[in-house]
């Protein structure tokens, strides 16, 4: 009896699957009659259908729980943003409509919506997009030292004309090594005594100036562009590029590709398919070349991202590759051997381009500096009583000057003033954008934004609140900047008694109402580098010429600087008539 019952269980054993098809086969036939005979091929396809319908089953888990969750955060969104004060949205697409009435500008709109709602208002640009704009000084002080990212698709046009760059990514994680290095060599640079790239700069310039005026004047636009170009050409490739015949090649093809960079990043997709791209990116390769190949010839030149190595390897002549049209360029390895770039190796991007940083650092010093410099020019033959008396400031530090003639500029408080309330009156950037990826942000008055919303500062309207700026801070008033050494207002009454001579520059940055060069976190590194070289330039400038506007575009600048929210920058005939010295 008990071998039968052995018998048995060893039968049952031996009849159960012990592989996957064995599994199928065993299922399969109990569904079905025990006379049908199953072939391998119709017990694989049965087994291919039913892993193909799991897959399906788990992608369908996982979209199902991503669109949830998108869901949830969009109305995690709505709800919170509840809470900030703003117009209602008159649909589902927001307040776009708001931005398409004819003669109104996205700053008059937000002027509107301030008046209205108090100094944090909220627009929607879209279902899921939240705009926020804050006008108080105390909030935006907060704000910006709060928020330091910005949005992904702010480096769009910049990407495609020079690569990758960590030096201006979205996170602010990834720039703070980088921009805390620049500021240093910046910050050395200023302290160095016998930095002489500052009266080089002014110099060249001057004399550039002489051999280009005519009777019928100086585009102001052009000249300042030149001057600008100048500028961060000796900063980052020594004074030696000032009189190199690659030097003017450099600018009209630097120029060619930033008038071109915001077109071809207004697709959604990079638009391959046409010609003109591709030309517009073999610009972009010459431009890379080119700056590779001045940055070897200049390199014993270049101090501003620290020492060059003096050893540098022979065989780098021979890590070249030619571009599509010839050009030489030099390999990223050899690159790396200097400037900033050898200080962070460890925290190299290996998708990042050698000079993509150089590159951006100087098109956008270029496109600040340049627009800087149109505006106190315009502002100075617009203003000659102010002209006059820059002048005379200037006249009286160079009867006595310093041991190191660069830093005269500093006892000119007329003179850094005037160039303060220009940028005030016609900032470079109508706004400041920010935005917190990862955290919502939560001001001191219990106020919270949620995380990945757009806040922005509507520059113009703040440098231009009586508030913060008295009853005239629609008009041009360099004594904004300036107070007597005793308790004076700064107001120009105060300072029409005592003279220009006792007058003290109050630091600008002290003021959280002036914002040209950003604030907090990501505030321009380059400010107190740039206000010192674009003093001494004006400053050689109003020592040899007096400028005049030429009276055909009289008009034309009057109808720019009128006290209008919205600005272009001048661009006027400017006349540079020689003094009697």
């Amino acid at each position: 009896m008990n071998d039968i019952i052995a018998c048995a269980a060893a039968a049952a054993n031996s009849s159960l699957p012990t592989s996957v098809l064995g599994v199928l086969h065993f299922l399969h036939s109990r569904g079905r009659s025990s006379s049908c005979v199953h072939t391998p091929s119709e017990l694989l396809r049965d087994f291919a259908t039913r892993e193909f319908n799991a897959f399906l089953w788990l992608c369908l888990v996982a979209v199902t729980t991503l669109l949830l969750r998108r869901l949830f955060n969009l109305f995690r969104l709505w709800h919170r943003a509840k809470t900030i004060p703003g117009p209602p949205s008159p649909s589902f697409f927001g307040h776009c409509k708001l931005f398409s009435r004819q003669n109104f500008t996205f700053t008059d709109v937000l002027s509107e919506s301030h008046q209205k709602y108090g100094p944090i208002v909220k627009l929607w640009l879209g279902p899921t997009q939240l705009l926020v704009s804050v006008t108080d000084p105390a909030l935006i002080q907060e704000m910006l030292i709060k928020a330091k990212d910005k949005l992904p698709f702010t480096g769009k046009v910049f990407h495609l004309a020079f690569g990758e760059s960590s030096l201006f990514a979205p996170s602010f994680e990834k720039v703070q090594k980088r921009r805390e290095l620049l500021a240093n060599e910046l910050h050395e640079r200023l302290l160095k005594s016998d930095d002489v790239i500052p009266m080089k700069v002014a110099d060249f310039i001057t004399d550039k100036i002489e051999n280009i005026r005519t009777k019928r004047g100086i585009n102001s636009r052009l000249v300042s562009q030149h001057m600008a170009f100048t500028i961060m050409g000796a900063t980052f490739f020594g004074d030696g590029f000032l009189a190199s015949p690659k030097a003017a090649i450099y600018e009209e093809l630097f120029m060619m590709i930033a008038k071109d960079a915001c077109f071809w990043a207004s697709y959604n997709v990079t638009p391959f398919w046409r010609h003109e791209f591709w030309r517009y990116q073999c610009l972009c390769t010459k431009l890379k070349c080119l700056t590779q190949d001045i940055l070897q010839h200049f390199r014993k030149g270049c101090k501003l991202f620290g020492q060059t190595d003096q050893d540098v390897r022979n065989e780098s002549s021979n890590k070249e590759t030619k571009s599509a049209d010839g050009a030489q360029c030099c390999s990223g390895d050899d690159f790396q051997d200097y400037f900033f770039f050898r200080d962070l190796k460890d925290h190299q991007d290996g998708k990042e381009e050698p000079c993509g940083n150089i590159m951006r650092v100087i098109f956008h010093g270029c496109q600040t500096t340049s627009a800087l410099i149109t505006n106190v020019l315009t502002r100075l033959v617009m203003h000659l009583e102010i002209q006059d008396k820059v002048y005379s400031e200037i006249s009286i530090v160079g009867r006595n000057p310093s041991k190191y003639e660069h830093e005269d500029v500093y006892r000119m408080p007329l003179l850094l003033a005037t160039i303060y309330e220009s940028a005030r009156l016609l900032p470079t950037g109508p706004m400041l954008q920010r935005c917190s990826l990862k955290h919502d942000l939560c001001f001191a008055t219990g106020l919270t934004i949620p995380a990945g919303a757009v806040l922005v500062v509507p520059v113009e309207l703040v440098h231009k609140d009586d508030s913060s700026w008295g009853s005239d801070a629609s008009d041009f008033n360099p004594y904004h900047f300036l107070s007597t050494g005793t308790k004076g207002s700064g107001s120009t009454e105060d300072l029409s008694i005592t003279g220009v001579s006792s007058c003290v520059l109050n630091d600008p940055n002290e003021n959280a109402a002036f914002l040209p060069f950003g604030s907090g976190t990501r505030a321009c590194i380059g400010q107190k580098f740039i206000i010192q070289l674009v003093a001494s330039v004006l400053a050689s400038l109003l020592k040899k010429y007096e400028l005049r506007l030429n009276s055909g575009s009289d008009e034309d600048s009057n109808t720019t600087l009128k006290n209008n929210l919205h600005q272009h920058h001048p661009n006027s005939q400017i006349l540079f008539v020689k003094r009697d010295q």
